[in-house]
């Protein structure tokens, strides 16, 4: 599978009837999968069809969706109450007789509030179902969109990462291969630091001095540390190689690499492997922060 970043974008529009519809996607990095729909008034009845739709297309991501609809203007229909119109014909006659008034001209009366309706002609359900089909059918090709954008952004911080890991490898090495870590280089500075404490005429105890210098190699190992590094770059290779969502397991392995490495600068006995050490750290911290934008 391909690795997928959790930004992106994507647009897609189409009419449907006297329908016109628009889709906008956008997402950005999130902990888990948070899709927020924002649908027009008369709409929000889709959003229970339209979240396990996201679901099945993303793993991870905060992600906004926004449709916009438009309608053609709809036919207009007028309708004469002519029950209405008779009564107040009727009315208006008697009325013109008892007061020897002209005759009411029948224009005058249309005018009157409830003789004429005019009303825009209604939706039928089966235009309805259409533009619905519709525009779920827009969203989920502006999903497909969206994890194809998202996928590409993907294969360029694989890129990226495997680049720190080049990185972090070289650095392992060079640790490893550092003479202030080999056991000849402890022993002479170990040496050294009990002469130094020989010669001030304190009373101590060889044996006791011994130990110490003892325990004190063993804590200056870095063996330990360097050999999680390189399983550490070995996990993470397999993980970038492998694809799909995993970047919980990339963001887990980066906390592993900055632990190793401040154990590392801990344990560092000489100048230059603490440079080594401190660089590492930059380079983890890099990587760490490009994992956060993997799904």
């Amino acid at each position: 599978m391909a690795l997928a970043s959790m930004t992106g974008f994507a647009r897609t529009q189409g009419t449907a009837g006297a329908w016109g519809w628009a889709w906008e996607l956008k997402s950005v990095n999130g902990k888990g999968l948070d899709v927020r729909l924002r649908l027009p008034g008369g709409w929000e009845a889709l959003e229970p069809v339209l979240k396990p739709i996201a679901a099945r297309a993303l793993s991870r991501g905060n992600v906004s969706a926004n449709l916009s609809m438009t309608r053609a203007e709809a036919a207009v229909s007028v309708r004469v109450n002519e029950d209405v119109l008779r009564t107040i014909a009727t009315s208006l006659r008697r009325v013109a007789a008892d007061l020897d008034a002209p005759p009411i001209r029948v224009e005058g009366l249309l005018g009157i509030k409830g003789v004429m309706e005019v009303a825009e002609a209604e939706e039928s359900p089966q235009e309805r179902r259409v533009a619905e089909a519709a525009v779920i059918a827009g969203f989920e090709q502006a999903l497909g969109e969206l994890a194809a954008m998202r996928a590409q952004e993907g294969a360029a911080l694989g890129l990226v990462l495997n680049e720190r890991l080049d990185g972090i490898a070289a650095l392992t090495a060079q640790a490893e291969a550092n003479p202030a870590r080999q056991p000849e280089a402890i022993r002479a500075r170990l040496a050294e630091q009990i002469r130094a404490l020989m010669d001030t005429g304190a009373n101590f105890d060889p044996d006791r001095l011994h130990q110490e210098a003892l325990m004190l190699a063993t804590k200056v190992d870095v063996r330990e540390e360097l050999d999680r590094l390189v399983a550490h770059v070995a996990a993470a290779r397999a993980m970038l190689a492998e694809g799909g969502a995993v970047g919980r397991k990339l963001d887990f392995l980066a906390q592993e690499f900055n632990r190793e490495t401040n154990t590392l600068c801990s344990k560092a006995n000489d100048v230059s492997l603490t440079a080594i050490g401190l660089e590492l750290k930059g380079l983890v911290e890099q990587f760490r922060e490009q994992v956060q934008n993997i799904e």
